[in-house]
């Protein structure tokens, strides 16, 4: 790694966003900052958030079947985990604004490159958290109060790499609790199932964190932060096998759960192609990784998008049956 540069970089794009993303191209200069500090223009992050909502409303839908308030849960689940993901990301990087001045990869984010101050950024992060509530308070109190609970785990996840060797599982544990969430958004309560459903994410949270961690694991030695890239080293294959097959279980489990006592044989058989194909996609992952190669380490993790898309149409089409 290069020595730290006291000379903010100039105002562009960050470093690790998609080359002629949206932001870079077509949003008007003035928002730049703010959409690069929401990771707007790097939107896997988005896509991780929803897709456990995706799981845990699709799954309380196989129980019961689909509803027409199904449509605006899962819109408001969208819109939300763009919102909170943005404000997530927005104070992550004001926490975090001293260790990405350091690290080449992060540099060129808006805080530490001088594109927006900290008093902006907090401003950004209370807008974003704002509208999310307004979406938030259309649910039912109980969806409200599951909602609001989440906050604690966004908070402390910043500062989890300083004080643990496992930051992933505190991300794990705010990323997937839209899973519980949804869940309850349709069904009215916290059943076992979007319980596992949720443990499952925890364990795909695991496994794909790991593989983006390994992205920094050099300067993060020399700033002195924790992850789990680090903490597994060259076994790093053979954890990640733990995670898929926690994954796999978890999420078969919590289907079974769901939807053995009342649920047909084709039913169970299409929802159960959920967390195979998942792990399939896993193994995928994991015969093409190098942990030593950081824009493959990145390239591989963008790909659970897909891998939890895959997941959510075979529950949803579970539904439907």
């Amino acid at each position: 790694m290069s020595a730290p540069d006291e000379t903010p970089e100039p105002a562009g794009p960050v470093a690790d966003a998609v080359r002629g993303n949206w932001v870079d191209r077509w949003a008007p200069e003035p928002t730049r900052p703010y959409l690069r500090l929401s990771r707007a223009d790097r939107p896997i992050g988005t896509w991780l958030l929803l897709i456990p909502c995706l799981w845990g409303v699709a799954l309380a839908a196989a129980m019961d079947g689909w509803r027409q308030w199904d449509i605006w849960i899962i819109l408001g689940c969208a819109l939300g985990a763009w919102l909170m993901r943005g404000a997530g990301c927005t104070w992550n990087d004001i926490t975090d604004r001293d260790f990405d001045a350091a690290v080449a990869r992060t540099r060129s984010r808006p805080i530490p490159s001088g594109q927006v101050t900290v008093k902006q950024a907090l401003i950004w992060m209370l807008a974003q958290m704002g509208a999310a509530g307004l979406i938030l308070f259309s649910y039912s109190w109980l969806t409200i109060l599951l909602g609001v609970s989440s906050l604690g785990l966004v908070a402390i996840y910043p500062y989890a790499k300083r004080f643990t060797w496992w930051p992933q599982v505190f991300l794990g544990l705010a990323f997937n609790w839209g899973a519980i969430l949804a869940f309850a958004a349709h069904s009215g309560t916290v059943a076992l199932p979007a319980v596992l459903l949720y443990a499952a994410g925890i364990a795909w949270t695991l496994f794909y964190d790991t593989i983006y961690a390994h992205q920094d694991k050099e300067d993060d030695v020399l700033i002195g932060v924790k992850s789990t890239a680090r903490l597994f080293g060259a076994a790093t294959g053979k954890w990640l096998g733990l995670f898929l097959i926690l994954t796999v279980t978890l999420m078969s489990t919590a289907i079974l759960v769901a939807l053995l006592p009342t649920a047909g044989p084709v039913k169970l058989g299409l929802a159960l192609i959920a967390p195979w194909a998942m792990g399939w996609h896993l193994l995928w992952q994991m015969r093409r990784l190098d942990i030593d190669d950081p824009e493959g380490c990145l390239k591989l993790f963008r790909r659970n998008r897909d891998t939890g898309l895959i997941a959510a149409l075979f529950l949803a089409i579970g539904g439907l049956v």
